[in-house]
């Protein structure tokens, strides 16, 4: 055993594997530690291997689901070279690569990429104010949701008429209806929503719509 240990030691052959995948911004990352994936993440894992020369490697991609510290559950292994995996859930997951160099037991250190998927988040306000201030002129998702893959909103009246609807967690409303702003006052909005870690949503509350609210003065709604 030592002397296999002492002539691995020796070996030149090498993999860098690496996590290639698109951010939330649109940009194309390479790591070996995605610590905030938003799913469904598409990943493709490349063991970029190097100074083989005769020999023909065969690879071992390992994906564990972490359960804590020091326990994981096996999900799957897969055998190519360069691999891909979309994560639609939240969780902390390894991936682990081990490379066999040849059927003699001649292998390369084990190496692991990490992948973060972030829980789903979704929260709405109770109020906005459409004056054309440029400050809370629309009714939306509040900043930093994330990882929603189902999406349906709709702002009611107090006699329950539908005045507006939409189907991404991007979009809002502006205060209108057939084109024209509709009175302050209060309204309601029903939200039910999935999370990609499986989360249901399902937000009922009032809307409170201020006209008269300029950005530098003060209301106790807005939460």
């Amino acid at each position: 055993m030592t002397a296999l240990l002492s002539s691995l030691s020796a070996l030149s052959q090498d993999v860098n594997p690496q996590a290639y995948y698109t951010n939330s911004e649109g940009e194309e990352q390479e790591s070996r530690a995605v610590s905030d994936g938003e799913a469904p993440l598409d990943v493709i894992f490349r063991a970029n291997p190097s100074d083989m020369d005769d020999y023909t490697p065969s690879y071992e991609w390992h994906f564990r689901k972490v359960k804590d510290k020091s326990d994981y559950d096996e999900l799957f292994v897969r055998y190519e070279e360069d691999t891909q995996y979309t994560f639609r859930e939240s969780g902390t997951f390894h991936v682990v690569l081990k490379t066999m160099l040849n059927n003699k037991g001649e292998e390369l250190d084990s190496v692991t990429i990490t992948i973060t998927i972030s829980e789903s988040k979704l929260e709405f306000p109770n109020a906005f104010s459409p004056n054309g201030d440029g400050f809370n002129d629309t009714y939306k998702a509040k900043t930093g949701w994330k990882n929603i893959v189902k999406f349906r909103a709709i702002i009611l009246n107090r006699w329950g008429q539908k005045l507006y609807e939409w189907n991404d967690p991007a979009g809002e409303w502006d205060g209108t209806y057939n084109g024209h702003d509709v009175k302050e006052g209060v309204y309601f909005v029903q939200v039910t929503a999935k999370g990609s870690d499986g989360r249901e949503y399902n937000i009922r509350k009032d809307v409170n719509l201020i006209r008269g609210y300029t950005e530098g003065g003060s209301t106790s709604d807005r939460k």
